[in-house]
């Protein structure tokens, strides 16, 4: 968030006014409740495969690629759900993979930015060698991990269609001092809804003995200070964006134990 001579800058993983808008968004979930592949599984630049008239399809043919639209397609059901509810609209939008630097909304993307969320376009980008990343060297092997990071995205997005990312925002720009915190807090909320989406998985029977603690572990994996001690040895508060390892594992657990993103009001209080 922030700009850029103007142009909005990604979301990525690794005050009043948003006080009032976090109550509002937390009032239209108060009724919410907690998937599958539809037609269109929401993902670009998947592999293209000729059907049998000669066509091309979007289905994805390898399994990590049919992986992440069966992850994306769950996580959009699940907010479509979740948004019904509570009489509003959920805007769908796509997950872009990539495997090279990639035109987006929020300017260049590339591998080394990690995945991200550009709330200019309402896309979310992967690069396809993050996973691999995240498990050797991040140490979150396994598939719920995965779908943490999707999760966590489209988490964001959720914050976009609500308006939380328009209100941080302009909160960071009226109180700059502020805009580190209120970053941390955008990034734990989202953590948060990712963990929703993890309790609706876990009611529908979609996971297996050991998930959790695969989303845990890569929650806390991508936590500031982990990443600060890996990277040059020592950690800096100051500098953080994403919050500690113990904040990111904790507010994903609470979205998860909850099912409520009523559960996920970051602005208020310490986190």
């Amino acid at each position: 968030m922030g700009g850029v001579g103007g142009m909005p800058l990604p979301i990525g993983l690794g005050g009043g006014g948003v006080v009032g808008l976090v109550v509002l968004l937390l009032y239209l979930f108060l009724s919410s409740g907690g998937g599958g592949l539809g037609i269109d599984p929401g993902v670009d630049g998947l592999p293209q495969a000729p059907s049998a008239q000669g066509e091309t399809t979007s289905v994805p043919q390898d399994e990590p690629a049919q992986f992440v639209a069966a992850v994306v397609a769950d996580v959009q059901q699940t907010w479509k759900q979740i948004f019904e509810r509570a009489g509003r609209t959920y805007e769908s939008t796509r997950l872009v993979l990539f495997d090279g630097p990639t035109q987006t909304g929020c300017g260049i993307g590339s591998p080394a930015t990690g995945p991200f969320y550009c709330p200019a376009d309402h896309r979310v980008y992967l690069d396809t060698g993050f996973f691999r990343e995240l498990s050797q060297r991040f140490g979150a092997p396994g598939d719920f991990a995965q779908a943490y990071v999707i999760a966590h995205e489209f988490g964001h997005h959720v914050q976009n269609v609500m308006g939380v990312m328009r209100e941080v925002q302009a909160e960071q720009q009226a109180s700059p001092d502020r805009a580190n915190e209120l970053q941390i807090r955008v990034e734990l909320q989202a953590d948060c809804l990712a963990g929703v989406w993890g309790h609706s998985a876990y009611t529908e029977g979609e996971l297996e003995p050991g998930d959790l603690e695969e989303g845990l572990a890569a929650a806390a994996a991508v936590g500031d200070d982990r990443i600060q001690q890996q990277t040059t040895g020592r950690i800096d508060r100051e500098s953080w964006t994403h919050g500690s390892s113990e904040q990111r594992a904790t507010w994903f657990r609470k979205g998860f134990d909850s099912g409520d993103p009523a559960a996920c009001d970051t602005f208020s209080g310490n986190v």
